[in-house]
């Protein structure tokens, strides 16, 4: 799945990449290099082929490694897939190329946007109008990848009653785009987290990804989640490796507990694989809802078992080999957007909606 080199990378730097010793500027060139940017982007467009479960797997395969390399490849590959489903023809062929060679990062900021659409909030967003132009205000308190070297993020607006939300495309050049420092996370520190403030940027319409956002959102929302599903999927098979590497004297009871845990990541690995099939998840959002869910404690399970296989071993810094950042990666997996506590209120509002 992955070239030796680039996993040999990731692995000897995934620690410095999330404590933040190690600068967030070599992930995406890095990624980049390896081509895998290109994978499931029509070869039409520069890429390789496929969909968007050949981008999953390769998800996957880097967190398998780090979990921060793989949190910014799944910004920049969302932003791409946003361009993917784009009307807005000029605007893909301007950043496009940029993106896949990883000269430019692109920046999903529509988690609020996805709250938005699932009626959990407001947009932060809001623009009005002045003659051709939209002048634009808010902030987004959270967006990831967004790369010193140069950005351009994703986000919806809200127009007022006259017309629905729309997405933009944002250049970090803009006049009146300013990015905080990065956030002070406890873990992925080199993720190039940060939060944006939009005092009267204006652009134009060629800076439209789309002029309806929530038709747009629901057509995203499956590589959205699904490349995020991607994060748990690697970090699990990874915790699940070294618990059963540390499993033996004196630990033979964590044997069916490891083959059912693995069972489990399994069959949720090819009921994703399936429901990316077609428009199943497009029409019935609660399905992925739920094994987006399913697997963000699947991974918190086997982190666990991995703690409870490596025992006293686990908090000794020099012997933990990489669990410590494992246990910190794992706790990220059920806030970041969609939370755990999000996908549950999803959960419980489609099942009662579509419950006879």
């Amino acid at each position: 799945m992955l070239d030796s080199s680039l996993r040999e990378w990731l692995r000897a730097h995934a620690d410095a990449l999330d404590d933040g010793s190690r600068e967030a500027a070599c992930i995406v060139p890095r990624l980049a290099e390896a081509g895998l940017f290109r994978v499931g982007v029509p070869a039409a467009w520069g890429g390789l082929g496929g969909d968007t479960a050949d981008a999953l797997r390769h998800v996957a395969a880097v967190a398998e490694e780090s979990l921060t390399a793989a949190f910014v490849f799944w910004g920049q590959r969302a932003f791409i897939e946003y361009l993917l489903h784009s009307p807005n023809d000029a605007l893909r062929d301007e950043l496009l190329g940029p993106l896949l060679a990883g000269t430019l990062g692109g920046a999903t900021g529509l988690s609020n946007a996805m709250k938005f659409l699932s009626g959990i909030e407001e947009l932060s967003v809001s623009a009005e109008r002045v003659g051709t132009r939209f002048r634009l205000r808010g902030r987004l308190p959270w967006v990831t990848n967004l790369r010193k070297e140069g950005f351009v993020v994703a986000l919806a607006v809200d127009h007022g009653s006259d017309e629905p939300p729309s997405i933009f495309a944002v250049p970090q050049r803009a006049l009146g785009l300013s990015r905080t420092p990065d956030l002070d996370l406890v873990a992925m520190r080199a993720s190039d987290t940060a939060a944006l403030e939009l005092e009267g940027v204006e652009l134009d319409a060629r800076w439209q990804l789309h002029a309806e956002a929530p038709r747009f959102l629901r057509g995203v929302r499956p590589a959205f989640l699904s490349l995020q599903c991607a994060l748990a999927i690697g970090l699990a098979r990874t915790a699940l490796r070294h618990a059963s590497e540390q499993a033996g004297s004196g630990r033979d009871v964590l044997a069916p507990l490891l083959a059912t845990c693995e069972r489990d990541l399994t069959i949720t690995e090819r009921e994703l694989a399936l429901g990316l099939e077609g428009e199943r998840f497009t029409n019935a959002p609660a399905t992925l809802f739920a094994l987006r869910l399913r697997l963000t404690e699947i991974a918190l399970g086997a982190v666990q078992l991995e703690l409870e296989a490596r025992g006293g071993k686990a908090y000794l810094r020099q012997r933990c080999g990489g669990f410590a950042r494992r246990w910190r990666e794992a706790s990220f997996l059920s806030v970041v957007t969609p939370s755990a506590v999000q996908l549950r209120s999803e959960l419980a509002r489609h099942g009662a909606r579509e419950t006879p």
